[in-house]
């Protein structure tokens, strides 16, 4: 079964056919100079998301869109210390997975969403 067809199936139990279904996961993300950002992400089923993440004094935001059976998404990133990067998120369920922020000051960072985060 794949990550649409599941997730459409529990859409579906959980609302009676109801149209959205909105999950929230913890985020933790590892900049190039070992900083640590935590938050969360919300993923609505057929939409997309959204993420937010600080470290304490700069916060990071961004939003993607999802379409059906995808499992790799990318989206921008925008901090408000300045900094915007494009991201690239794996999918290994419909609410884990992993991935890469290429910011524009050439840093790469790199984060885990779902439940493994918050080991980090």
């Amino acid at each position: 079964m794949s990550l649409f067809s599941l997730r459409a199936a529990l859409c579906g139990l959980v609302l009676g056919g109801v149209a959205a279904c909105d999950v929230a996961y913890p985020v933790s993300v590892i900049g190039d100079d070992g900083v640590t950002f935590r938050g969360s992400a919300t993923d609505t089923f057929l939409h997309g998301g959204s993420f937010q993440a600080t470290n304490g004094s700069a916060v990071c935001t961004g939003t993607y869109d999802k379409f059906a059976d995808i499992s790799t998404v990318s989206f921008p990133v925008v901090c408000n210390n300045g900094l915007r990067g494009v991201g690239t998120a794996f999918f290994q369920s419909p609410n884990a997975g992993s991935g890469f922020v290429t910011m524009t000051d050439g840093s790469r960072w790199q984060f885990i969403f779902g439940q493994g985060a918050l080991a980090i």
